[in-house]
C-alpha cells in the first residue's frame, strides 16, 4: 500500500511539473517597406524600420524572445534567413531598400546582416555586402560556409563562418546576369549546392571543396520559374517550388529532383495551386509543407481573388509527393518553419503582419494562436542540423 501511494504521488508530480523543453530558435524577417493596397505592392508613407523577430518554437505555443531592427526585403524567397546549426548566429538578407532619391519606391539592396543570438537581447554583429538584390541564403550543416543568391546580377556570394566571424570569400558567376538566382541550398554532405534560377527555369549545381565553390555548368531542368527549394535530410531528393506566371488563374507546380541519379534530374511532381511562395520539409523528411497564395494578394475585384491562402501538407516517399491535408490561412503568405519533432509548424502571413501556428499529427492540421510581428513577415528559417 505504501509503495503504491509513493508511486502514485511520483506520477502526479511528473504530471503537474512542467517538462523542460529545449529551445528551438526561428528567425523571421519582417519588411515594413511593402504593404498590399488593392492588390498592388505599395510603399507606405514614412515606414518604420524593418525588423527581425526571434522565436522559440520549442514551446507550445511558440513565443517571441525578441524583436530588433534588421533590414529585410519582400522580393526574395522566404528562405532569406539562415540560422547556424548551433543557433549562435542568424543571417538575414535584404533584397530591397527605400530609394534615397524617392522614398515612395524601393530599389535593390545588397546587404547581409549578422545577428548574435547568444546575447540577450540578440544584437547585430555586422553588416556585409553581397551582390545586387540579395535573396535566399543558406548555411551548411557544419556551420562553416554560407551562400547568398544575388538575384539581380546572376551570382552567388560565398561567406566563411568561424565562431562569430562571418567574412566574404568571393562570388560564383552563374553565366547569365538575367537568370535570377533566387535560393542556394547545400546538400547534407556539404559537397554540393543547388541554386534555383527563377528566370532561367533551371536549377544550377555548384561543387564545393572546403571554401572553394564553383559552378559545374550542369543545370537541372525545372518547371516554370523555380523559386523555393528544399533537400531531404538524407540528400536523396530535392523539391523545388515553381511559381509560374503569377496570379493568372493557373495552377503552379512542385517538382521532385532525384539527386541519386547521375546526373540528377527532375523525375516527378504535382500541381499545387497559385504561387507556392514558401516550402519547408519536416525535419524527419516525411512531409513537405507549402504556403500557397491562392490569389489572396490580389485586388478583391480580380476574378482570381480568394480571401485566404492555403497551407498544404504533402507526404514525401521516395520521389513521390501525395496530398495529406490543408488548412486556410491569411493573405500574401510566405515562409514556413517546422518544430524539430515534425509535430508543429508556423507560417508567415505578410499582409496580416502575423505568424500562424499549427500542430500536425501526421494526418490533420490544427490551428493554434497567431503571433503579431513588427512588419510584413517575408522570410523565416530555423537551423539545419
Amino acid at each position: 500500500m505504501r509503495r503504491t501511494m509513493v508511486r502514485a504521488l511520483f506520477v502526479l508530480a511528473v504530471l503537474l511539473c512542467p517538462t523542460a523543453v529545449p529551445a528551438q530558435i526561428a528567425v523571421s524577417s519582417n519588411d515594413n517597406k511593402a504593404v498590399i493596397v488593392d492588390g498592388v505592392n505599395t510603399v507606405p508613407a514614412d515606414p518604420r524600420p524593418d525588423t527581425a523577430t526571434i522565436l522559440d518554437l520549442g514551446t507550445s505555443p511558440p513565443r517571441v524572445l525578441a524583436e530588433i531592427d534588421v533590414p529585410g526585403g519582400w522580393s526574395a524567397p522566404p528562405q532569406s534567413v539562415a540560422v547556424t546549426p548551433d543557433e549562435s548566429l542568424a543571417l538575414v538578407a535584404s533584397s530591397a531598400k527605400l530609394d534615397p532619391a524617392d522614398p515612395r519606391r524601393t530599389v535593390f539592396n545588397d546587404v547581409l546582416t549578422v545577428i548574435d543570438l547568444r546575447v540577450s537581447p540578440p544584437s547585430v554583429v555586422t553588416t556585409l555586402q553581397t551582390g545586387r538584390r540579395a535573396a535566399g541564403v543558406s548555411i551548411n550543416r557544419t556551420g562553416t560556409l554560407a551562400l547568398v543568391a544575388n538575384r539581380a546580377e546572376g551570382t552567388v556570394s560565398v561567406f566563411t563562418i568561424s565562431g562569430a566571424t562571418v567574412a566574404p570569400a568571393g562570388k560564383v558567376d552563374l553565366g547569365d546576369p538575367a537568370s535570377e538566382p533566387s535560393l542556394p541550398v547545400f546538400t547534407p554532405d556539404g559537397r554540393r549546392a543547388l541554386v534555383t534560377l527563377n528566370n532561367g527555369h533551371r536549377v544550377a549545381v555548384l561543387s564545393i571543396d572546403g571554401t572553394k565553390v564553383e559552378y559545374t555548368k550542369r543545370d537541372i531542368a525545372a518547371n516554370l520559374r523555380p523559386y523555393g527549394l528544399e533537400i531531404s535530410p538524407d540528400g536523396a531528393v530535392a523539391v523545388v517550388a515553381n511559381i509560374g506566371n503569377g496570379p493568372t488563374g493557373g495552377s503552379d507546380t512542385l517538382g521532385v529532383i532525384d539527386l541519386k541519379a547521375d546526373p540528377p534530374r527532375l523525375v516527378g511532381g504535382l500541381f499545387v495551386g497559385v504561387i507556392p511562395e514558401g516550402i519547408a520539409l519536416s525535419p524527419d523528411g516525411a512531409f513537405l509543407a507549402a504556403s500557397v497564395m491562392n490569389g489572396s494578394n490580389l485586388s478583391k475585384s480580380s476574378p482570381y481573388f480568394n480571401d485566404y491562402g492555403l497551407l498544404k501538407i504533402y507526404r514525401l516517399a521516395g520521389t513521390s509527393l501525395t496530398p495529406v491535408t490543408e488548412a486556410r490561412i491569411g493573405h500574401w503568405c510566405q515562409g514556413i518553419a517546422w518544430r524539430r519533432d515534425s509535430r508543429a509548424l508556423v507560417v508567415q502571413c505578410a499582409a496580416d503582419n502575423e505568424i500562424r501556428a499549427f500542430t500536425f499529427d501526421g494526418r490533420t492540421l490544427t490551428a493554434g494562436p497567431t503571433i503579431k510581428v513588427g512588419g510584413s513577415p517575408t522570410g523565416i528559417r530555423t537551423s539545419q542540423r
